[in-house]
């Protein structure tokens, strides 16, 4: 253990964690048990697994991605390349759609979750609000086919998958009460000089220059597919808060925007509700 920290050193300065909870995959058991049992020894093995994901991790490849999963919200999700991984600044996007639906549970909801990703928006409103009717829209099947892992694990039986680009492919007359979405924000002049996109997928992230395309393209979509009185939840960037309003201002003449903030006091959800 305390070699595999010292490995980790140069790249990681969480290394300590990193080696745990990889040891804590190896052997299948949780980091509480590694601290009460640290005499034990590992198999062969176990040991050659542990060497090769510390060498991993050593290079830089997010822990998430070596043990395949990560947790988000009440559940762990399945990740793969094929997904962004989930951060916990999108659960505050749980919080605020559940507090806007707790009021509606009599309701026949119907909630679009799009660029669902690994499906952690989609499937978690989906638990929390067995009653609603969710739609997961990606455009990259790869991604669409982890949702679906996902949805089938934890038991989310009242989803469907669309494979789309934003909300095209739905009818015209689909009216929905929640779009929900958390889309590619990253400048894409800023793509190269993150560590994040040397691993996760490109698609995820670069959101064009400015790194609103994707958040205004969804905005001009959203008239045509929301009912009046129905609410749009965004995941932004730390600094397209005020863009991301007048971008809705624009499309609705009647709304009230809201920003929410993360725990670090920086921009991160927009909330776009729309009048009766």
């Amino acid at each position: 253990m305390a070699s595999a920290r010292q490995r980790l050193i140069p790249a990681n300065e969480t290394a300590a964690l990193d080696a745990r909870l990889l040891l804590s995959f190896v052997i299948d058991q949780s980091t509480a048990w590694l601290y009460a049992h640290s005499d034990s020894l590992l198999t062969p093995e176990q040991a050659e697994k542990f060497t090769h994901l510390i060498e991993q991790r050593a290079a830089g490849t997010p822990i998430a991605y070596l043990t395949g999963t990560r947790g988000f919200y009440h559940w762990d999700f399945v990740v793969t390349p094929d997904v962004l991984i989930p951060r916990p600044e999108t659960e505050h996007l749980i919080e605020a759609a559940q507090a806007w639906l707790q009021n509606r549970r009599g309701e026949q909801l119907k909630i679009v979750d799009v660029g669902t990703g690994s499906g952690i928006i989609a499937v978690s409103l989906a638990l929390l609000f067995p009653q609603a009717a969710v739609t997961a829209i990606d455009v990259s099947p790869a991604a669409l086919e982890i949702a679906k892992l996902n949805a089938g694990r934890l038991g989310a039986e009242n989803i469907r998958f669309r494979e789309g680009n934003l909300l095209n492919g739905l009818s015209n007359d689909f009216q929905v009460d929640l779009i929900a979405a958390n889309l590619p924000y990253i400048d894409h002049d800023e793509m190269l000089t993150l560590e994040v996109a040397k691993w996760e997928p490109h698609l995820a992230l670069d959101g064009g220059m400015g790194g609103l395309d994707f958040i205004r393209d969804l905005l001009h979509q959203a008239p045509t597919y929301l009912k009046p009185g129905g609410l749009i939840l965004l995941e932004i960037g730390a600094d397209q808060g005020a863009a991301t309003r007048q971008l809705a201002l624009e499309v609705f003449p009647n709304v009230v925007v809201k920003i929410q903030q993360d725990l670090a006091g920086l921009d991160r959800i927009v909330s776009i509700q729309t009048l009766e």
